[in-house]
């Protein structure tokens, strides 16, 4: 399920970040228990940040009122990744929640709280998070039109996502019922790609 967000969308940078990987110094990685981990890598071709200090204020949107973060087997539920290069940069923020509230009501929330960033699209799929792709590339080897959201797939399912950017820079929200369809399972993510141009 989540680990598809992750893999998919880390899978575009991670070859440039193994090219410059072995030239970074390590910084010392911080650990308070099981709260907070993270490895943050500085060197003269670029930093590296790696954690699980995500949540939805760096995902920048408000979190529902009354969510909880979502913790499970699968996946820890935060992830913060960052690299940034003179070649490229990328940032994915992904945090998950669950809620004693309808999966409506979740949705309904943050459409409206998603329109600050432009047009929403709505999408359906199988899986949590199993629809985020993230360019990597130079920012002028793409036609904008070719950087557009759409739903991917026969898009159908369960899951709800909300989609708002391009394939550079976009927020989404995925909304999952619960085996009853009563609670909801929720991730967010945001997620910043550039080439040689541009900030992150």
């Amino acid at each position: 399920m989540f680990r598809s967000i992750v893999f998919r969308s880390l899978l575009a940078g991670a070859f440039g970040v193994a090219i410059v990987i072995h030239s970074f110094a390590a910084q010392p990685q911080k650990q308070d228990g099981d709260a907070d981990k993270h490895l943050d890598i500085q060197s003269s071709v670029g930093d590296l940040h790696l954690g699980n200090d995500a949540d939805a204020r760096k995902a920048g949107l408000p979190l529902y009122p009354g969510a909880r973060p979502k913790h499970d087997t699968e996946y820890d539920g935060a992830l913060n990744f960052g690299v940034l290069t003179e070649a490229f940069g990328m940032k994915l923020i992904v945090a998950k929640y669950e809620s004693d509230d309808a999966p409506g009501k979740v949705v309904d929330f943050y459409r409206d709280k998603l329109k600050k960033y432009g047009k929403v699209l709505e999408c359906h799929s199988h899986e949590l998070g199993g629809d985020v792709h993230v360019n990597a590339g130079n920012d002028d080897d793409e036609k904008e039109s070719s950087k557009a959201l759409k739903c991917e797939g026969d898009n159908s399912g369960p899951v709800t996502e909300l989609k708002v950017g391009n394939k550079d820079n976009q927020h989404v929200v995925a909304v999952e019922p619960d085996e009853n369809g009563k609670a909801s399972t929720f991730a967010l993510v945001y997620a910043r790609a550039r080439g040689k141009q541009g900030d992150i």
